[in-house]
């Protein structure tokens, strides 16, 4: 898999809106959500950042199924991964769910785009993290 970076090329931007065209991207993030161990990840991060064992239990999987889930969910960029910080200094990773929804159209052209909207409380995090999004930018390449 491509890193989460790379997820998102040819991409546009509006406000909180991204438009994937790369085929690669696209397919991947459909993959995620064709997959039921990644759409109750999803469901279970929507709201509070959560520990890869607290995943495992919210989704009752097992943990080395659900690592690679999140490794799947965050290279395509539907997952951000967070530090824990605490105080013991056994610090962990979290994992926060970073899109509100997904919608799949034709554009004009007749080729496959997906638009993924990013949640209000990520978007300005998400637009500093992934190279060509800009928050508030507006561009329609």
């Amino acid at each position: 898999m491509v890193q989460s970076a790379a997820r998102f090329a040819n991409r546009q931007s509006a406000e909180s809106e991204t438009v994937v065209r790369n085929e690669d991207a696209v397919q991947d993030l459909l993959d995620a959500f064709n997959d039921a161990g990644c759409r109750a990840i999803l469901d279970a991060t929507s709201g509070e950042a959560l520990s890869a064992s607290e995943v495992s239990e919210a989704c009752d999987l097992p943990l080395s199924t659900t690592y690679r889930k999140l490794d799947q969910l965050t290279d395509a960029g539907l997952l951000e991964e967070r530090t824990r910080i605490r105080r013991s200094g056994k610090h962990a990773s979290e994992y926060a769910r970073l899109v509100e929804d997904m919608v799949i159209s034709l554009d004009e052209c007749g080729e496959m785009e997906l638009r993924v909207s990013l949640r209000e409380d990520t978007e300005q995090l998400s637009a500093a993290t992934l190279p060509g999004v800009h928050a508030g930018a507006g561009s329609r390449n």
